[in-house]
């Protein structure tokens, strides 16, 4: 794999991830959209319509709803999660297949968008027990963008005087105690779900686990 993707294969990997996501969640039933994702206080239902949102709301709209939510950053995510729900989870669903392809988003690297995508995946799959994971093709650059920097989430201080390693791919960055896993699990444990951390293995991860339960 290619250490550098462009911006083209990057959505491409994220319309792929949003497909494969939206063939997971065809048979569920109310009580598993009701279920509470690993994202705060969202169902799985109310994630995959955060998703929605966050592909289709641009520029100009993000910063609009911003400023009339006083920065509440909160009650934005909340205003926009509402405006693109169903009246019901098969609604949800069809309109978060209406985005797959969408390469609409507001600010930063590419790298994040594809991330928006393939954390929440797993935000959503987690809690059902949903087995398929992104591929590493996907999670890499996100894995390796987390590890650079603290941007939509706070990657960097996360894994702050550790070794990571995949077991599964090329990715690695820091120094310090190791810890090491699949790429996936070190990429939403960098996002701060401690519930990945039972995946790695290594002496640094429990100063991991520590700081994912503190983010």
């Amino acid at each position: 794999m290619s250490d550098t993707l462009t911006r083209r294969e990057l959505w491409g990997l994220a319309h792929a991830e949003r497909a494969a996501l939206a063939d997971d969640l065809a048979g569920l039933d109310a009580a598993q959209w009701a279920r509470r994702s690993l994202c705060g206080r969202w169902t799985v239902e109310e994630t995959l319509a955060h998703m929605t949102a966050a592909a289709s709301v641009g520029r100009a709209r993000w910063v609009a709803s911003v400023l009339g939510a006083r920065f509440d950053f909160d009650l934005h995510n909340d205003r926009r999660l509402a405006e693109h729900r169903g009246a019901d989870p098969g609604e949800t669903l069809d309109r978060f297949r209406r985005i797959i392809g969408s390469t609409t988003s507001t600010f930063g690297p590419t790298e994040a968008w594809l991330g928006e995508v393939v954390v929440h995946a797993q935000d959503i799959r987690r809690p059902l027990g949903l087995t398929r994971t992104p591929s590493v093709e996907a999670v890499t650059p996100v894995a390796r963008f987390f590890a650079g920097r603290d941007f939509t989430v706070a990657g960097r201080s996360a894994i702050n005087g550790l070794r990571v390693e995949a077991t599964d791919g090329p990715f690695t960055a820091g120094a310090g105690p190791l810890v090491s896993g699949t790429t996936v699990a070190l990429m939403m444990a960098m996002a701060g779900r401690a519930a990945y951390c039972d995946d790695l293995t290594g002496p640094g991860v429990q100063t991991l686990r520590e700081r994912c339960t503190a983010a």
